[in-house]
Order: structure tokens, then sequence, then C-alpha cells
């Protein structure tokens, strides 16, 4: 009987190996499944962890939004706040410059009483003078009206207010309100009642009251106020004469020349054109102004300035409608601005035989 041959690898080393084998791979597969599920468990606390800074984020952009929108309301709210401190401190200022005005009106009311009481005092005077006047023709007072002004006052020469028919024509534009330009501006601004009571204004109406005073008995008169336009003072009497014997006439055109506002710019040629409309003409004309005009015939329609070379212009086309035959007197008004005026007006005196004069203050 042959020997068995002796196999090294026999089955049971075969079965040992394949059992080893499979153990190995039984455990990869148990370590792979327990690492797979430790993936999938740190994956998912991976995106739990993403989704709640996700939603941090997106909560971080909403309450960005609200704060933003804070902001924006806080600065209206600053914006607002600022705007009403401005408004309050503004509105302070115009009712302590309304109180501030208000008190001037106040004291200037004051002094328009006053004024209004001497003028009535005088009117009173004059109403007694004329009442206990002497019915002989050789007693009778020269003059129609009275002027009453404190201190010595100076006649000057070479102003002759005499004639048959005196002619005054009294500047009541806006410039008569003072001398200066930037206070004519302010005054512009002013009350009615301020306006009435400037200085200058107060020395035009003395002025004319103190040539109404000298103009005789015997004569006519008519007294005209012009500015862009002119007219007759006393009503409906334009291109008439009124008789200087005439008391009330006398003092209702003064009378109307007081409750005048000075406005508006100067009209010279309106002036003279109303002067060659009276029939018969005046022999005597006084004007009362202070400076060369501002306007022609026209308002300008683009330009609404005029320098001095204008000015003069102004005056000359006015100055060529009015008779040389006629003396024209002229008093004027102090007035920045103008330095032609005086030569202008000077040579226009000179020309016709008349007389030209500058007033002091302090004059009449």
């Amino acid at each position: 009987m042959a020997r068995r041959k002796t196999e090294i690898f026999s089955m049971s080393f075969l079965d040992c190996i394949t059992c080893a084998f499979g153990s190995v791979v039984l455990v990869y597969t148990l370590i792979n499944a327990h690492g797979g599920l430790r993936h999938a468990t740190e994956s998912q606390a991976l995106h739990a962890e993403v989704s709640r800074l996700e939603q941090q984020v997106l909560d971080g952009y909403q309450q960005l939004v609200v704060l933003r929108n804070s902001l924006i309301q806080a600065d209206e709210e600053q914006a607002r706040t600022e705007g009403l401190g401005t408004r309050v401190l503004s509105e302070t200022e115009r009712m302590k410059q309304q109180l501030t005005d208000a008190d001037k009106e106040a004291l200037s009311r004051r002094e328009a009483i006053e004024r209004l009481k001497a003028d009535l005092k005088s009117l009173e005077e004059d109403a007694r003078r004329l009442e206990g006047a002497s019915k002989d023709a050789g007693a009778s007072g020269t003059r129609v009206h009275g002027f009453v002004g404190t201190g010595d006052r100076q006649y000057l020469t070479g102003l002759r207010i005499g004639g048959e028919r005196i002619l005054l024509l009294v500047d009541v534009s806006a410039s008569m309100l003072d001398e200066t330009v930037v206070n004519v501006i302010r005054m512009r601004n002013m009350s009615d009642t301020r306006k009435r009571m400037s200085e200058k204004w107060r020395r035009t109406l003395s002025t004319v009251d103190w040539l109404a005073a000298q103009m005789p008995l015997d004569g006519q008169f008519q007294i005209y106020a012009f500015n862009t336009r002119a007219w007759a003072l006393h009503p409906d009497s334009d291109g008439k004469w009124l008789k200087t014997s005439d008391s009330n006439a006398l003092i209702e055109a003064l009378s109307n020349l007081r409750k005048i506002v000075p406005a508006e710019g100067t009209n010279i040629e309106n002036a003279f054109i109303a002067l060659n409309q009276m029939n018969p003409r005046p022999d005597n004309v006084i004007m009362v102004t202070d400076g060369l005009p501002t306007q022609g015939t026209s308002a300008p329609l683009i330009r609404k300035t005029i320098d001095g070379d204008g000015r003069l212009k102004l005056f000359e086309r006015a100055f060529a409608r009015y008779p040389r035959s006629i003396p024209l007197n002229i008093i004027l008004m102090p007035m920045e601005g103008d330095p032609m005026a005086p030569s202008a007006f000077w040579v226009a005196a000179r020309s016709t035989g008349g007389s030209f004069m500058s007033p002091s203050k302090d004059w009449p």
C-alpha cells in the first residue's frame, strides 16, 4: 500500500486562513460602519451649526436694518429739532424786532400827536389872527398862512416868492425819507406813520409851510406834488389857480401834503408837463426836491437802476420842456450819491432868472 502524501496546505489550514481573512474583513467592515456612522453624526452636527450660524447672520442683518432705520429716524429727529431750534430763535428775534418797532412806532405816534398839537395851535393862532384883523385894508396882514418855528431864521435873499401866480412843486418820492440810500431802503419797510415822521420829510413840510407863509395875499397859487406822476394837492384843482387869500384852500392843500407817504421814483418831466398845462402859466415856480430824476415820462422796461449820467440826461430832457421865461427857484434837500444835482439845478435856475439854495438842517 502506497504511503499517503503529506500536503502542507491542508483543508484545516485553509479554513483557518479563510476564517482569519473573514475576521479581518468583518473587523474592517465594523470599523468602516462605525466610521460612517460617526461621520454622519458629525455631518449632521456641522449642518446644524451652519444652520444656526446662518440664522444668527439673518438675525444680525435684521437687527442691522432696525438699527439703520433707527439711526435715520434719529438723524431726522435731530434735523427737525435743529430746525425747530432755529425757528424758535428766529421767531424770538422777530418778536424782539416787532417789540422794538412797536416801541419806536409808539414814540413816533407820540411825536406825531405833539406835532399835530403844535400844528393845531398854529392854526388856531392863524384863525384868531385872521378873525381879529382890522377891516381896514391898510391894517391887514400880507400873509394868509402863518409859520411858527423855533429859534432865529435867516431868510436868504435871492429867493423871490412874490408873483401873481406862484406854483410850488414838492418832491414826494421815496428818497425824501432820508439823506442816505441805506436809510431810505430801511425806511421803506417801516410803517406809514414812521415814514411821515422821518426827519428829512418833516423838514420838507416845514419848508413848504414857510414858503406858503411868504406868498402875498393879492395873488394866486397852486401846490403840486410829484414822484412818478404829478398832481394838485387841492382836490379837483389840476390845471386851476387858487386864490392866496382863500385860507381854507391853502390849509387844505398843506393838510393833504402832510397825509402823503413819500414813495416811488422821481419824475421831474411830468411835473413840467403839468406846469405847461396850466392856463395861464405861472410867473414864478419854486421846486423843493433832493436830486435829479430817476425816471422819464415812462418807467424803464428792463433796467431798474440808473447812474449819474443817466439821471443828468433825464433832467436835461425834462428841462427842455420848461419855459425859459418863468423863473425856476430850486430848494435842494440833502441826498447822498447825486453829486451832479447841485450844479445842474444851479445852471437851470440861473438860466431862467431864478435862484438856487441848499438849506442847512436848521432851516427854516
